[in-house]
C-alpha cells in the first residue's frame, strides 16, 4: 500500500514539470502526508482546456455516498482492480490525475521495533504516482486516491504493495484516459527500479503530526533489510 508519502515541491516548480495551470493557492510542502490531507494533483480541466495543478483531499469519496468518514480507507486503489471496483472505476474511466510526490513511506517491523523507510529517486528528481479523483457534496470536494501495484525488485523486500508510478512518456496517455491498460498500469521496470534508492529513516515520521525535512534524514543506526 502506500499509506504515507512526501510532496515538498514548490506549486511554481511543479505547474512547470507538468505544465499545468496553478489552482493550489498555497497548499505548500509536507513531508509526511497523511490520509485525509490535502495534496497537489494533477488533471485535466475542461474548463480550463488544460492540465491544472489542483489541491485534492487524499481518499476518495465517491459521488453517491452519504459522508467523507471512509475516506481514509479509500487513499489507495489496486491496479488489478481498479477497472471493475464500484468505488473506483468511474473515476478511472474519466477522472485520472496525477499525484506528484518525492518518495513513499514503508516500515519494516523488527522484533518489537518498526524501521522507517523512504523510497525516493536518487538523483534528488521527483515521482507521479498514477491516481484518480472525485467530486462529492454539494461543493464538489476534490478527493483522490493512489493506484497501487505488486512491489517489484528489492522494494518487495520493503512491502509487498508499491504505489503505481508513472515516467513522463505514460503522463499524457494516462490523463487523456488512452494508452494501451497494460502498459499504462504495469509496475517499474528493473531497469527503472535502478533510480530508487530505499532509505532508513528514524521513527518520527511515525506520528502525523511530525513535518519537516528532518524526517528524511537517516538515523544514526539502521539495518538496511
Amino acid at each position: 500500500m502506500c499509506g504515507r508519502y512526501a510532496t515538498t515541491r514548490s506549486e511554481a516548480d511543479l505547474s512547470d514539470l507538468f505544465e499545468a495551470v496553478d489552482l493550489t493557492e498555497g497548499l505548500g510542502p509536507s513531508w509526511n502526508v497523511a490520509p485525509t490531507d490535502p495534496v497537489p494533483v494533477v488533471r485535466v480541466s475542461q474548463r480550463h482546456d488544460a492540465r491544472v495543478l489542483d489541491t485534492a483531499r487524499w481518499g476518495l469519496v465517491p459521488p453517491w455516498a452519504t459522508d467523507t468518514r471512509g475516506a481514509a480507507r479509500m487513499i489507495n486503489a489496486r491496479s488489478e482492480t481498479v477497472a471493475t471496483s464500484p468505488a473506483f472505476a468511474p473515476s478511472f474511466a474519466r477522472r485520472r490525475c496525477l499525484v506528484p510526490a518525492d518518495g513513499w513511506f514503508e516500515w519494516i517491523r523488527d522484533g518489537k521495533q518498526k524501521q522507517a523507510f523512504f523510497m525516493t529517486p536518487a538523483d534528488g528528481s521527483g515521482l507521479a504516482f498514477a491516481g484518480i479523483w472525485s467530486p462529492w457534496g454539494p461543493e464538489s470536494l476534490l478527493t483522490c486516491s493512489v493506484l497501487t501495484t505488486a512491489a517489484v525488485g528489492r522494494l518487495a523486500r520493503v512491502h509487498d504493495r508499491m504505489p503505481l508510478v508513472l515516467p513522463p512518456e505514460r503522463w499524457a496517455d494516462w490523463l487523456a484516459g488512452g494508452g494501451d491498460p497494460v502498459e499504462l498500469l504495469r509496475p517499474m521496470t528493473e531497469s527503472e527500479l535502478e533510480m530508487i534508492e530505499v532509505r532508513p529513516v528514524g521513527p518520527a515520521v511515525g506520528n502525523v503530526r511530525n513535518n519537516g525535512p528532518h524526517l528524511l534524514e537517516p538515523p544514526v543506526e539502521a539495518k538496511l533489510f
